[in-house]
């Protein structure tokens, strides 16, 4: 309990819930980082953790990149998240979603949840039925298009400061993990004539990506050590860490992945392999902007595409700026973000 105390005063999280109910097994817990903007949304995520502290550990994590997130997009939110231990392929249930929406609900607004990792729309129309205080669901659609349209953008803008092009044809692009995000990803960046190597653990998503988009299949263990232009990680984060990084053979790391980088100074050493790095929190936003402008009544697609497309000008901002001032594009981002959040 001390240490995550500690974690809390450290960082500024505001309130850190941990969930159990013994009737449907639910296992999880809401982290709500920051509400200084306005109420913390960010999404619930269902995933088969280790072990429980690792699950706390990513949802602090997580929270945390949702108020940046949102504030360097400039939206009136704070940042949360939520986190359900267990296998989405196979321990869902109606009162598992059901009992985790009274735990939403008990925090009477202060935290509104919305689709992440292992949580689908039906999903969250049981989340609903017991919370006011959920976005999206099968009314509403799916904001993974609108996630990967924005990484898109951002990796033009990546492409442009690396090759002097946003021009993506003919380079080799390794996106890992192609489900509902990586996929319509895929689709974009095969559109635009880029050679496409994909990996995921879902092996029928891999031959989809093969048959539909023209990729090259590669092992889940080999997508980060083989030789490409551009690394897209679009699965769970950490992928950058001491084991890999070494061993990157790519110009760019951008992709819709949370956390790519699992250590602190991980980025200066991409820096000096010459290894240009999105942040995030940045190019990933395009999710994000869906569900608030849905949240506050928007159902013009276009429009919604438009405030998503400012993404790429935003990383080329950060970068200019990371440039001008010798800091990491991390770092350009963090000082945004925390003159957003009234930090500076």
């Amino acid at each position: 309990m001390t240490e995550y105390l500690a974690k809390m005063e450290e960082k500024g999280f505001e309130e850190l819930v941990l969930l159990h109910d013994t009737e449907t097994g639910l296992k999880g817990a809401i982290a709500i980082h920051s509400t200084a903007l306005g109420p913390a949304l960010g999404g619930t995520r269902m995933w088969t953790y280790p072990s429980e502290e690792e699950a706390v550990d990513d949802v602090m994590c997580l929270a945390c990149g949702m108020s940046y997130k949102a504030a360097a997009a400039d939206l009136p939110l704070g940042g949360g998240k939520g986190v359900i231990i267990g296998d989405p392929g196979r321990d869902k249930c109606e009162e598992l979603f059901s009992c985790y929406g009274r735990f939403v609900e008990h925090l009477n607004g202060r935290f509104i949840t919305a689709a992440d990792m292992g949580i689908e729309e039906n999903d969250l129309d049981c989340i609903r039925k017991e919370t006011r205080h959920v976005v999206g669901g099968t009314e509403i659609g799916s904001p993974s298009p609108f996630t990967a349209y924005g990484v898109w953008k951002g990796i033009k803008a990546c492409a442009e400061e690396v090759y002097g092009s946003p021009n993506l044809e003919d380079k080799v692009i390794a996106v890992q993990g192609v489900g509902s995000v990586g996929a319509a990803l895929c689709g974009s960046l095969a559109g635009e004539g880029a050679r496409l190597l994909v990996s995921d653990l879902d092996q029928n998503r891999v031959k989809q990506a093969v048959t539909t988009f023209g990729a090259t299949a590669v092992d889940t263990d080999q997508i980060i050590f083989r030789e490409c232009d551009i690394f897209v990680p679009c699965g769970i984060g950490g992928v950058i860490n001491e084991q890999t990084l070494s061993h990157l053979k790519c110009n760019i790391v951008a992709g819709a992945a949370n956390n790519v980088i699992k250590e602190e100074g991980l980025g200066a050493a991409l820096k000096e392999r010459g290894i240009l790095y999105a942040p995030d929190y940045i190019i990933n936003a395009g999710g994000l902007i869906f569900v608030e402008m849905r949240r506050q009544g928007e159902r013009d697609e276009e429009k919604i595409r438009q405030l998503i497309a400012r993404i790429e000008g935003r990383l080329k901002e950060l970068f200019s700026r990371s440039r001008e001032q010798n800091l990491l594009p991390e770092e350009a981002a963090n000082i945004y973000a925390e003159e957003k959040l009234g930090k500076r």
